[in-house]
């Protein structure tokens, strides 16, 4: 049982930072085989939120031209993420669970220096919420 939570909790990890994968397909799997609905979604938002703290700390530590160059973000991504943050503010963090766009909106509040705590709260509160609509559509 240890496994599938390892496993859950990673495949969140990762699908939060800048490497491409999903997550929902392991958390629909284990719910389906009946694995209890309240701690899947605790598992993948816990990791899915530890993502999305690598990319806050990578934006905060990086310059922007080293991310581009080494890490490669791609500039269009990051152009489009630093807009939709000045115009919004920091709510659109509500919305780092969006694909392609919530990645870089996570590293530009990094970049920006967000408030770690405000940051945390909004990224929570929207990945809980997405988690918490995929396992019940199951």
């Amino acid at each position: 049982m240890l496994a599938g939570y390892v496993s859950l909790f990673f495949s969140s990890l990762i699908a939060a930072t800048l490497f491409p994968m999903g997550s929902e397909l392991v958390l629909i799997g284990l719910i389906k085989n009946g694995w209890p609905v309240v701690t899947t979604v605790a598992v993948a938002s816990i990791g899915n939120v530890l993502g999305s703290v690598v990319n806050y700390v990578i934006g905060y530590l990086l310059h922007r031209g080293f991310m581009q160059t080494r890490l490669k973000v791609y500039k269009a991504n990051l152009i489009r993420a630093e807009a939709i943050f000045l115009k919004f503010g920091r709510w659109t963090l509500l919305f780092s669970w969006l694909p392609i766009i919530g990645d870089p909106l996570t590293l530009f509040a990094g970049l920006s220096r967000v408030n770690f705590s405000l940051f945390l709260l909004l990224v929570s509160v929207g990945k809980v919420a997405r988690y918490a609509v995929v396992a019940t559509s199951v």
